[in-house]
């Protein structure tokens, strides 16, 4: 078995990147750091032959829905209310950034798209990730392209 240091060297990238497209850069070194440490813990009772990547990007999905969930659950002091809603939450917001982007597809569809795309896992694994079928998983990676292209071309006519 790798050490566990080569491990972390070797994927760190793609489950970071991962991170990004669940959460979002704000919390994505700490669901990173998450992934690790758990990653970590279980190392040792892998079995041998395991797609190491794949199960990387497994517990990343977890732990980074982990963070976005607790992050949803703090309370955010302000002295004063916005007038308008969160710019990210608007469909009208034509933000050519990626990751806003990203952050305004459903769920499925943008982990569809980070796993495959991202982390270059094939459609039968993303399944597994996701509970659902390869062709589910391949459907919702397929939608969420589109409709990024769809944000994109809106925003290059803006």
């Amino acid at each position: 078995m790798r050490p566990f240091e080569e491990i972390v060297a070797s994927h760190g990238a793609t489950v970071l990147r991962v991170c990004r497209a669940v959460v979002g850069p704000a919390d994505a070194e700490d669901a990173w750091s998450e992934t690790f440490l758990s990653a970590l813990k279980a190392y040792p009772g892998l079995p041998e032959g395991t797609n190491v990547e794949a199960w990387l990007v497994t517990i990343a999905h977890r732990r980074a829905l982990d963070v976005g969930r607790a992050r949803t659950r703090r309370a955010v002091p302000t002295d004063v209310l916005p007038e308008r809603a969160d710019a990210r939450s608007d469909p009208q917001n034509r933000d050519p950034d990626l990751w806003a982007a990203l952050e305004r597809l459903p769920d499925k569809q943008r982990h569809a798209l980070a796993y495959h795309h991202i982390a270059g896992l094939p459609f039968t694994e993303i399944a597994v990730i996701l509970g659902n079928s390869p062709d589910a998983a391949r459907r919702a990676a397929a939608d969420g392209m589109k409709t990024l292209r769809r944000y994109y071309a809106e925003d290059d006519i803006a």
